[in-house]
């Protein structure tokens, strides 16, 4: 089955890392299996769209019987491209970027910073159990085969992205809000904390006017 031509919706694609995360952290509490109402429970999302979400990935589960987790973390692996030894490398060792190093559930998702850069010596060292280095060694130090870096800088943004590009980044997740160009075949994700309370803001109101 070719995920690709089952025409998935985007909202869907967008819960998928949500099911994966709680998964995989069930299995690591020792479950094995629960129902669609029991994984609603889970991620606060309606079993009736559970089910159709996962109906785009083939027949994962029998009436009565329920979901086997490792079955489906399986099937989320191999037709989703996703990679749980995901090597991550991080630029910016600030406020922000010490933040995400911190962050201690890396392993439900994508698997793992495997280092980071940062042009402050103060930053530089390992931190959170995560080697940091200083931005002159990234291409020295990239680890091999890594494909995904996180931007968490204020300066030299697009020289930095540039370099990442050369060195064979084609993924970067951005914390920068800065305007960065990459060329065809790189993915840009910005996060903008920003615009999303905005949006939470204007969405709060509108439904306390609805009351």
């Amino acid at each position: 089955m070719n995920m690709a031509n089952k025409n998935v919706p985007k909202a869907t694609l967008q819960r998928y890392p949500v099911y994966l995360k709680a998964l995989r952290k069930l299995k690591k509490n020792g479950v094995e299996r629960m129902m669609s109402k029991e994984l609603a429970d889970v991620v606060n999302i309606e079993p009736t769209t559970i089910r159709r979400d996962f109906s785009f990935l083939g027949s994962l589960g029998k009436q009565g019987f329920g979901y086997e987790i490792d079955k489906l973390i399986e099937i989320f692996n191999a037709q989703l491209g996703m990679d749980f030894e995901e090597k991550i490398i991080l630029v910016g060792a600030g406020n922000m970027g010490r933040a995400l190093m911190k962050y201690n559930k890396w392993d439900y998702v994508v698997g793992e910073i495997a280092c980071a850069f940062d042009i402050n010596p103060d930053r530089q060292g390992v931190r959170f159990g995560i080697p940091v280095y200083d931005m002159d060694e990234l291409e020295e130090r990239i680890p091999i085969g890594c494909r995904i870096a996180i931007l968490a800088i204020s300066d030299d943004i697009q020289q930095t992205v540039n370099r990442l590009i050369n060195c064979g980044i084609v993924g970067l997740v951005d914390f920068t809000h800065e305007h960065i160009q990459v060329p065809k075949g790189v993915a840009l994700k910005t996060v903008d904390v920003v615009s999303s309370i905005q949006e939470l803001v204007f969405e709060t109101n509108s439904l306390t006017t609805k009351q």
